[in-house]
């Protein structure tokens, strides 16, 4: 009895809801973070290229509280979403099986934390600290420990094997199973097709030139070069490409961005 009533509230219009809103304020987090990425390489921007440094882009703003705490609800309706997933399934083929359980856990987990920084920065007027500070002291934390530099390590090749799948995610159109693409004409479902590859894909290699830091980090007992998000893009401007790289990676956060809001309009979120 208590199972079927979760699933009527999990496939509930309300919850559904929940889902939509919260994928188009994750698509708001991606343009902003994209944009003041796009300021750092074309060298006009000093604002953070990541959660908080977006967070902030908004309260300089007049009405920039209240946009805070929709955000704050659309990636908290986001999280009941993915532990409804999580409990009930996936939509899609294959959508009961364990490890996309796993994955629904692990997105509703992100997702929660990403809520948890938006309401401790509403609360505490902009105190937040920056994803690099966080990941240098996280680091530092576990290099204390005995075993913590082959943690950090596995901890690396996890996130890079993280986005090594999220990127082959992308390049083979997984996340298409997940779209209503009879609802969309051929011209919109090619323009979806194509923000969905070239966001993930970017997402994808975002993550593993985290975990790049990371090892190195690990590997030379050294935590302050580990990076979070802002850390890993500006990172991207020392290579030899130089702000280009940054550029194009920048764009291709804003792609995902605008994909996440196609995801908002014709994704399936009703649970397995």
């Amino acid at each position: 009895m208590a199972g079927s009533a979760g699933r009527e509230v999990a496939s509930s219009r309300w919850m559904r809801g929940l889902a939509r809103a919260g994928l188009v304020a994750r698509g708001v987090n991606y343009l902003l973070i994209g944009s003041l990425a796009i300021q750092i390489a074309l060298g006009s921007g000093g604002t953070q290229a990541d959660t908080t440094g977006a967070l902030r882009a908004v309260a300089r703003h007049p009405g920039g509280i209240v946009v805070l705490w929709l955000l704050a609800a659309g990636f908290a309706g986001l999280t009941l979403w993915r532990f409804a997933e999580a409990a009930y399934g996936q939509a899609g083929p294959g959508g009961r099986t364990a490890p996309k359980r796993l994955v629904s856990l692990a997105l509703g987990v992100l997702y929660g934390c990403i809520c948890g920084i938006m309401v401790d920065f509403i609360l505490g007027v902009g105190r937040s600290t920056s994803g690099d500070t966080e990941s240098k002291s996280f680091t530092a934390r576990l290099l204390a420990h005995s075993g913590g530099q082959v943690l950090v390590i596995l901890i690396g090749v996890a996130v890079a094997a993280a986005g090594v799948g999220v990127g082959i995610y992308g390049l083979r159109w997984k996340f298409a199973v997940y779209l209503r693409t009879a609802q969309m004409s051929a011209p919109a479902r090619r323009v979806v097709e194509w923000l969905g590859i070239t966001g993930y894909v970017t997402r994808g290699v975002v993550f593993c030139v985290a975990s790049a830091f990371l090892i190195d980090a690990a590997v030379s007992f050294d935590p302050k070069k580990a990076q979070g998000l802002d850390g890993s893009l500006r990172k991207t401007a020392t290579t030899p490409l130089g702000p280009w790289l940054l550029f194009a990676v920048a764009l291709g956060l804003v792609i995902f961005g605008l994909y996440s809001w196609c995801e908002a309009r014709w994704r399936v979120v009703e649970p397995g």
